[in-house]
């Protein structure tokens, strides 16, 4: 199929994507486990090898584990054909992943999520439409689904029974979610600004959950510094193996829906980054079996102006980002002020040939209401700051106006705070008709 069309026609395609969606639980050629390739767990900063199949935090380095596989096993088990044959959801990379038994697999129903073009927003710019990839169509609402199922999937197989987590609201739910599917016990810890709807969807889907006055890292030391007196598994971001094991799904399935050929450019919200992390991972993995060539996309890792230590760091060119101090902005899943995998972050940006970029509060909420008002997409205001990127990389000739590039929405905008609307109608008294105009 020529470029042009795949890349217009991929947004149709969400009823055929999911219609399946909770096959998982029932298709013996989805839930048979087949040949699982994983080797062995990888430092990401030294190298250093471990074992797989023991539970794992960081690396003896302090530094995130990467989960490598039997690549030349995969490339010799696993066809574009046999794979477009499978329901389109997340457990069809089967191969790729680190579950090796179906009955450890925990699932929503995690469905291979759109792509959605912004038609108008082009035509503002005289530009090639953007395309957004819908996170919001997952369970719990955003793509924190993807990450938490797949770690959850992995603490059941490795027998744990307790799960501690710090969050700014959406992974916290998702966690909530998948440890109930689960039966582990969820902890779940939040600053004290997190949306209530996500702090009310935690509880009741069964975690255990505290505000605390302080941003997600004051979070993460609480979940720390109660490891050994309550026992549990600290589920925090990248500091364990799994969670970007999920989150790479992203780039695996953008691949299959651009026909393997890749995007110009991705504009992705970067808080703690795993996703951003996790599709560079996948991207390779693809190429080493031969799904795709030696082509990348640009990586554009998008931050809040209140808060973009991953900007600071790559304009100052170091591999390391300093924690960002009063951190704020409305785009509360950003709002991370220091990445424990900053530098994997950076060495992608620039491998790719990327860039960081910081968008400000003001032109988040314009984007996103824009967006919604113009083109029919409810963003959350993560995916809207990567709205309001593209934009500024296009005004700075950052990107060409025929580039294409695929935005990241994160999350549902339902789950976000929106603007009042409060016009009434009296159904007793006469309608003055003009004024609806």
């Amino acid at each position: 199929m020529p470029r042009e069309d795949v890349w217009l026609a991929s947004d149709l395609r969400i009823a055929a994507d999911c219609r399946r969606r909770l096959s998982i639980l029932h298709d013996d050629n989805l839930t048979a486990a087949g040949p699982n390739f994983v080797t062995h767990l990888e430092c990401s900063e030294t190298g250093e090898l471990y074992e797989a199949d023991v539970v794992h935090g960081l690396s003896a380095a302090g530094k995130p584990l990467l989960v490598r596989y039997d690549l030349d096993g995969v490339r010799g088990a696993l066809t574009k054909a046999a794979l477009a044959g499978r329901p389109r959801d997340m457990w069809r990379w089967r191969e790729l992943l680190p579950v090796r038994s179906a009955e450890s697999i925990v699932s929503l129903g995690e469905c291979e999520t759109p792509l959605i073009a912004l038609p108008r927003l082009g035509a503002r710019h005289s530009a090639t439409p953007p395309v957004v990839k819908d996170e919001g169509r997952l369970p719990t609402g955003s793509f924190k689904a993807r990450g938490l199922a797949m770690a959850v999937s992995m603490a059941k197989a490795l027998g744990i029974g307790r799960i501690a987590m710090p969050t700014n609201g959406n992974a916290g739910a998702a966690l909530a979610a998948y440890c109930a599917a689960a039966g582990i016990e969820a902890f779940v810890f939040c600053p004290d600004d997190t949306p209530e709807v996500n702090v009310r969807e935690i509880a009741l889907q069964g975690a255990k959950v505290w505000r605390v006055n302080g941003l997600i890292g004051d979070c993460g030391a609480i979940v720390g510094a109660g490891r050994q007196a309550m026992d549990w598994f600290d589920l925090s971001t990248l500091k364990e193996p799994y969670r970007i094991e999920g989150k790479k799904t992203m780039g695996l399935e953008l691949a299959e829906q651009l026909d393997w050929q890749m995007p110009d450019v991705i504009f992705y919200p970067t808080g703690g980054g795993t996703g951003l992390i996790g599709m560079w991972k996948a991207f390779a993995e693809l190429e080493a079996i031969g799904f795709i060539g030696p082509e990348r996309p640009r990586m554009v890792a998008v931050q809040a102006s209140g808060c973009a230590p991953i900007v600071r760091a790559w304009e100052a060119g170091e591999r390391h980002a300093a924690k960002w101090e009063d951190a704020h902005t409305v785009a509360a899943g950003i709002r991370v002020p220091a990445a424990i995998g900053d530098f994997l972050i950076l060495d992608a940006v620039r491998e790719a040939g990327g860039f960081a970029i910081a968008v400000d509060d003001g032109a988040i909420i314009e984007a996103r209401d824009r967006i919604a008002a113009t083109d029919g997409l409810l963003l959350c205001p993560e995916g809207a700051a990567t709205a309001a990127a593209w934009e500024v990389a296009l005004d700075q000739g950052l990107i060409g106006k025929d580039d294409r590039c695929v935005l990241f929405n994160c999350a549902t905008g339902l789950k976000y705070p929106m603007p009042e609307a409060n016009a009434t109608l009296d159904q007793f008294q006469p309608i003055a008709w003009d004024t609806l105009r």
